[in-house]
């Protein structure tokens, strides 16, 4: 289901626990696990047709606004407005999701998602596709994405319980990295041969999947949980929680910083094939591709890990700011394709950790609310981060523009490790572990007992 995540054992009433999850966190159970579950085998079934007509629809949109203005600027207002009403609206989705049945509401969003997408292609196919069109679509697809995103994240908990959530968290990135391998190379296909229309026309139909999907899912299956009741000062409660929990605070801080300046792929990836390597609309969905490929891996790899740690999502951020900086220096085309993926790999392995994290510490009861919070700072943000990237890369060239988002991802990362470092007393470590030297952060007591076995080595 897009726009952007076993059976034998009993379910589990998520409604009646509320002790955060990542402490009962099990070990894996295997990659694909959650796909012994018939409800979220549907789920994943009808994603996987729906996200690769949504890729196919997202090369093209870009491709068609470069084609109509020759701005990556543009670009960059269309992916804004996007996501505009997910930092506007974010909060108020989540509510949404926690009060009504998800299942419910998902049936409606991804009907009207379809419908965006048909709008689109009469539009296209018809000669009279202008601009404006694409941006006031662009903006009804984010307002629909406000109810949608967060029923979405938080609907997978009550298909496979916590047992098996971050399996199926995992599952569902690599459920959309897949359809990223195959959406863009058919785009590609669809632009140079038939017209940009027959792409949108196809994304369109694409939703009657999952809507099928939904469907056919047996609703006594489910997992029971606790439903918000109306009332006043849902949302504030929502932020409340969120405020006295910085196991919560601290991955949205850091994927909100990443999101909004380094995740700007469709500026980035249009200006490298228009002003750097002077390639077409095929070469550029193939680089779409590569991204996609590491991020399959990076996803398949999540869903076998059985715990997540902050640390590593931290680490995992300043290694992706790193890489976009190396990519965005490359000489040549080959070693900019390469950086490409492992940048997909890191860039989603930074995305589900952080999200399988926020899930798991959540009470089921919040979970809608926490999920929209998490939503708004990581795709809110860009709005603000798209326009200002597609002017710095218009204005100074599309390899300041890519290391700027790689820079500000590094910094965050550094700047967050360091407060958490400091917020849970550790110091850095400097010494030999099995022959080898190391550094890591430890608790203070253990940093001081691991200076003299530098010194004594040396």
């Amino acid at each position: 289901m897009s726009t952007g995540p076993g059976a034998d054992s009993a379910p589990v009433n998520e409604s009646d626990t509320h002790t955060p999850a990542r402490a009962r966190e099990p070990r894996s159970r295997g990659t694909f696990s959650s796909l012994a579950i018939r409800n979220y085998r549907l789920f994943f079934t009808g994603a996987i047709v729906s996200n690769t007509g949504t890729w196919m629809a997202r090369i093209t949109q870009d491709w068609l606004v470069l084609s109509l203005t020759g701005s990556a600027a543009a670009v960059g207002i269309t992916t804004a407005l996007q996501f505009l009403p997910m930092l506007l609206f974010g909060l108020y989705g989540g509510v949404i999701a926690d009060r009504y049945p998800k299942r419910r509401i998902l049936l409606v969003s991804q009907a009207a998602l379809g419908l965006c997408g048909l709008t689109l292609a009469a539009l296209t196919l018809s000669g009279h596709v202008q601009v404006w069109h694409v941006y006031l679509i662009a903006f009804l697809l984010g307002m629909v994405t406000v109810v949608d995103n967060p029923a979405r994240q938080s609907f997978v908990s009550e298909m496979v319980g916590p047992d098996r959530l971050r399996n199926a968290v995992s599952l569902n990135s690599a459920n959309f990295q897949s359809a990223r391998l195959i959406g863009p190379a058919v785009a590609g296909l669809l632009i140079a041969g038939v017209g940009s229309g027959w792409a949108f026309l196809i994304n369109g139909l694409s939703f009657l999947a999952p809507l099928t999907a939904l469907l056919l899912m047996r609703q006594g299956e489910l997992q029971k949980v606790e439903r918000a009741p109306r009332g006043k000062g849902q949302l504030r409660e929502g932020l409340r929680y969120v405020a006295g929990r910085p196991d919560l605070i601290w991955p949205i801080v850091l994927v909100g910083f990443v999101g909004t300046f380094g995740f700007n792929f469709p500026i980035w990836l249009t200006a490298f094939s228009e002003e750097i390597f002077h390639v077409g609309a095929g070469t550029y969905g193939f680089l779409n591709t590569l991204m996609a490929a590491g991020s399959l891996a990076g996803a398949l790899l999540a869903a076998r890990r059985g715990s997540t740690r902050l640390r590593k999502t931290v680490v995992a951020a300043g290694v992706f700011g790193v890489l976009e900086v190396a990519a965005a220096l490359s000489p040549s085309f080959w070693m900019f394709a390469l950086l490409l993926v492992p940048i997909g790999m890191i860039g989603l392995t930074v995305n589900i950790s952080a999200n399988s994290a926020v899930q798991m510490a959540t009470d089921p009861v919040m979970r809608g609310r926490v999920m929209s919070l998490y939503m708004m700072v990581f795709a809110g943000g860009t709005p603000i981060g798209a326009p200002l990237l597609g002017w710095v890369t218009d204005t100074y060239g599309p390899r300041v523009g890519f290391a700027t988002g790689g820079l500000v991802s590094l910094a965050a990362a550094t700047v967050i490790g360091l407060v958490l470092a400091r917020v849970g007393g550790l110091k850095l470590a400097v010494g030999w572990r099995h022959g080898h030297p190391s550094v890591r952060f430890v608790p203070q007591a253990r940093a001081q007992a691991a200076r003299p076995s530098l010194a004594t080595a040396a």
